[in-house]
């Protein structure tokens, strides 16, 4: 919620923005981000583990929307893409002092070892991801630490080391919230206790790189391994998307992917990266006919002329744990919904039906 109310206070989210959420798992800035994004900007969300990165996209793709790109890279992947984000976020990874309360294991996990060490990391994931930042681009930066060593004096470092000017947060006392500065060159930060905010414990600074605008822009490098579709070959999927003529459509082995112009450019320019999800996947193409992604059955792009299935909340669950053998209406493709809401994909055979939800979206229990 802070970094919500930080991000408003000084990024105008009117004009068209590149992001990077650079420690993005499970999402949840990340979708804060780009609720905040219009839909001609860019969100790039990044998680250097490959199981984290896999709950990231798979978080991304219940947002729905087709302006983001899911990577797995470590940082350093991007320590040499210069002036590319107006916005970084910087969520990082540390010695979880201000989780102790929520989780008491992370009391016997904690040390001063492990307190540098997160320094350190934190330090090195920084000076990897800063040259991308666009001059008077923002940075923000947090942790969910008590540490100095994580915050203060990073927030020193970063003033220090790259000249960052530090950006004072406009708070209400009610809220609770403890403003601090660092020793060296009073940066600005933002405390979160428990007993005086009704959270878990946080940390946050905002920071804004100086310097001359950036003449830089998505809009260059449209060439690459991602091509849009002729008009004559988006007619197949007119009848699923809605706006179609206002989106890119573009193929990536067997499956069509659709994105805006900005993730189009960003993924051509940048192919280094190691992508977990670009866009929307749309499905992929069998004799004309499309096999609709599950993607696709989540994105708010989807056509409202869609056959769908508005189910109860139990046919709803049995579908989510692959357990629905039948259900009433037309034959083909369907959209089980639920509130109005795409939970997946059936062809309906009549007597019986295929569900197509893959098994990493399934219930278990």
């Amino acid at each position: 919620m802070f970094i919500e109310h930080a991000l408003k206070a000084c990024v105008n989210f009117d004009t068209e923005l590149a992001a990077f959420d650079v420690c993005a798992s499970p999402g949840g800035k990340s979708t804060l981000l780009n609720s905040l994004l219009n839909k001609e900007s860019l969100l790039v969300s990044n998680e250097v583990v490959k199981q984290r990165a896999d709950v990231l996209a798979q978080n991304i793709t219940k947002w729905g929307t087709n302006n983001v790109v899911v990577t797995n890279n470590d940082p350093s992947a991007y320590s040499k893409m210069n002036d590319v984000f107006d916005v970084i976020l910087v969520d990082a990874p540390c010695s979880g002092s201000g989780l102790f309360r929520k989780q008491h294991d992370a009391v016997d996990e904690w040390s001063l070892d492990n307190v540098n060490l997160c320094s350190q990391r934190q330090k090195r994931i920084l000076s990897d991801i800063l040259p991308s930042l666009k001059n008077n681009g923002v940075l923000v930066y947090s942790t969910c630490s008590y540490s100095e060593a994580e915050n203060e004096e990073i927030a020193d470092w970063l003033v220090n080391e790259f000249q960052l000017e530090t950006i004072k947060i406009p708070t209400e006392t009610n809220w609770g919230i403890i403003k601090t500065q660092s020793k060296q060159h009073n940066a600005f930060g933002y405390r979160f206790y428990p007993d005086k905010t009704e959270s878990e414990g946080f940390f946050c600074a905002v920071f804004k790189k100086p310097g001359s605008e950036t003449n830089y822009s998505n809009k260059k490098n449209k060439h690459g391994n991602f091509t849009a579709l002729k008009p004559k070959e988006k007619e197949v999927f007119k009848n699923w998307l809605n706006n179609i003529d206002e989106q890119i459509i573009t193929k990536f082995k067997d499956d069509y992917l659709l994105m805006n112009e900005a993730v189009l450019n960003f993924i051509n320019k940048y192919s280094h990266l190691y992508l977990k999800k670009a866009g929307t996947t749309i499905g992929s193409l069998i004799k004309n006919e499309l096999i609709p992604h599950h993607d696709l059955a989540l994105s708010i792009h989807l056509s409202n002329t869609i056959n769908k299935i508005n189910c109860s909340e139990d046919d709803a669950i049995k579908f989510l744990k692959k357990e629905l053998q039948t259900i009433s209406g037309d034959k083909g493709w369907a959209l089980m919904s639920y509130k109005n809401y795409g939970i997946g994909w059936i062809k309906n055979l009549g007597n019986r039906l295929n569900n197509y939800l893959p098994n990493e979206f399934r219930i278990l229990k």
